[in-house]
């Protein structure tokens, strides 16, 4: 078998809504999902053995906790085939903890990349309900479109985004998913909004400055100040957001040429980067070109 190399597209959550906590434990949230041509790469190299490696060079993770050998694992197992071995290459630009969905992002395209490779033949469902075992974002790059999502993220509906350039500042923060979900000043009693109110033909330029917000976004910011830091100063610029439970802030522009002149003149020790919104995700592209050459 060749190699084979994939992207692991970023997301954004153009808006997050925290509806209520369930029974179970979990939170009822509504978002947007916005995927960026942009992200880590993954590259796999087909074994003459059995055996699956995973290298990232700088990411310390041991064995069994990475997400990217989990989903190889979870495919295994679940296809029932006698998978061949492979070492899987991270060239991880995605940070850790930002919010983006670097680690999520990762297992979908193992998932996706190992299917293809080992000819496990499952469909996009059943990887999406692998995936959603690996964490709730994990199945809407699965899916590879851009989505509505309501539950606790997993009921995903494809959505049209009129196109944007991002401009995406990382602070230099760690943020703790479970914390947040779990800290006591959270707010959880967002109103829910209908997907029919997203499509209105007469918002459609505009529904994200009606809609947008991170229900997340003031706890990030008492705990995290720096997070507010940059969010204030891309603010400057345009409607400035926190995505996801992480620490990055973004704001979309009509232009790229705008987007990396603002990006040039951010503070000193803030990272980041500019990036455009897309509706498909490239990794689905990649994978079709590939399956025409095997």
């Amino acid at each position: 078998m060749p190699v084979l190399q994939l992207s692991a597209p970023a997301k954004l959550n153009l808006l997050l809504r925290i509806l209520g906590r369930r029974a179970d434990g979990y939170h009822e949230l509504q978002t947007v999902f916005q995927l960026l041509d942009f992200g880590d790469t993954l590259t796999f190299t087909p074994r003459n053995d059995d055996r699956v490696s995973v290298s990232c060079p700088g990411l310390d993770i041991p064995t069994e906790n990475n997400l990217i050998y989990r989903a190889a694992m979870l495919l295994k197992e679940a296809s029932g085939k006698r998978a061949t071995g492979v070492d899987i290459g991270l060239k991880k630009v995605l940070p850790m903890g930002g919010g983006i969905g670097g680690g999520s992002s990762d297992a979908a395209t193992a998932l996706l990349g190992l299917n293809a490779l080992w000819q496990c033949g499952l469909d996009i469902n059943q990887l999406a309900e692998l995936g959603r075992q690996l964490g709730a974002d994990v199945p809407v790059f699965v899916r590879g479109h851009s989505a509505w999502a309501e539950g606790v993220g997993e009921q995903l509906t494809p959505l049209f985004i009129e196109h944007a350039w991002y401009v995406v500042l990382i602070p230099s923060c760690h943020i703790s998913t479970a914390e947040l979900f779990s800290h006591p000043d959270l707010t959880r009693d967002s109103a829910a909004i209908t997907l029919a109110a997203l499509r209105d033909r007469d918002l459609e330029k505009h529904w994200l400055r009606k809609y947008a917000g991170n229900d997340f976004q003031p706890l990030v910011e008492d705990l995290y100040p720096e997070v507010k830091e940059a969010r204030l100063w891309l603010s400057n610029f345009g409607d400035a957001h926190l995505t996801g439970t992480g620490a990055c802030v973004f704001a979309a522009f009509n232009s790229e040429v705008t987007a990396r002149e603002i990006l040039a003149r951010r503070p000193e020790g803030i990272e980041g980067f500019v990036a455009s919104g897309v509706n498909e995700s490239p990794t689905h592209r990649q994978l079709a070109k590939f399956a025409a050459t095997i």
